[in-house]
């Protein structure tokens, strides 16, 4: 069984709110969009409603068609979800491509579903949205930040004040490219398991520590947990949007 709660916030410096998320049936997203001038929004809501429309479309369908194969080293949630993010990468890419508005914009995403039948969650993300693990009182990030400041090979060559302006600066998002690159992975879910997406708007305004004991002081009320999680970036700056989505996995 799955608990489950989600809350965008627009921030204390932003006139728009481009992030977007969903929640619903096993299935969590969060994306950040980027682009400015409302472009950002578009692109945001764009990939998630793709990947909501394939996700939705490919549960339980023996004869759904895999537009961008089927790998066979993934599980069939693994396929759905490698398949869905890419459509919302073509989706946002034309797009962008359509008009001068939309020139330029893209979206982060950070996407799991979790098994009807197992206990098992499959996720991927792009960019610097991020999926996390609570387990047993600690606190484990799933996801790595496509961002340079990450990119192996800068890693000896850069300073700390270099490399803290880096990690704003994307390696990838959906919509930079007509085709994108992204792991897929399968994780085993025990009793209690809390399971954490959000956007930089969160990670980049409260430690990782603070995140924990915040979903540890709300452990039944997930609306309270992000509402906790929502004012405590807020407070100490709310440079950004800030979109949280958190689901518990009862075995």
């Amino acid at each position: 069984m799955i608990t489950s709660h989600g809350q965008t916030d627009r921030g204390q410096r932003r006139s728009l709110n481009e992030d977007a998320i969903f929640w619903d049936d096993g299935l969590f997203i969060v994306c950040d969009g980027l682009g400015g001038h409302k472009a950002g929004e578009v692109a945001s809501r764009l990939a998630i409603d793709s990947v909501v429309r394939f996700i939705e479309r490919s549960a339980g369908d023996a004869e759904i068609e895999w537009p961008y194969g089927f790998i066979r080293r993934l599980t069939v949630d693994g396929n759905r979800l490698h398949n869905a993010i890419k459509l919302a990468n073509g989706a946002v890419f034309r797009k962008a491509a359509s008009s001068k508005e939309y020139a330029g914009m893209g979206t982060t995403i950070a996407a799991a579903i979790v098994s009807r039948d197992q206990a098992q969650m499959t996720y991927a993300a792009v960019g610097d949205s991020r999926i996390y693990l609570v387990r047993r009182g600690r606190i484990t990030q799933l996801t790595s930040d496509d961002s340079w400041a990450n990119l192996s090979w800068k890693a000896d060559s850069m300073d700390e004040m270099t490399r803290a302006a880096m990690r704003h600066v994307l390696s990838k998002a959906l919509g930079a490219h007509e085709d994108v690159d992204f792991d897929v992975v399968a994780r085993g879910l025990k009793d209690e398991d809390l399971v954490l997406l959000c956007s930089d708007g969160l990670t980049n305004m409260v430690s990782d520590e603070r995140i924990l004991e915040i979903v540890s002081a709300q452990q039944t009320d997930f609306e309270a947990a992000c509402q906790a999680l929502v004012d405590e970036a807020n407070a100490q700056g709310g440079r950004d949007n800030i979109s949280v989505v958190l689901a518990k996995y009862r075995s």
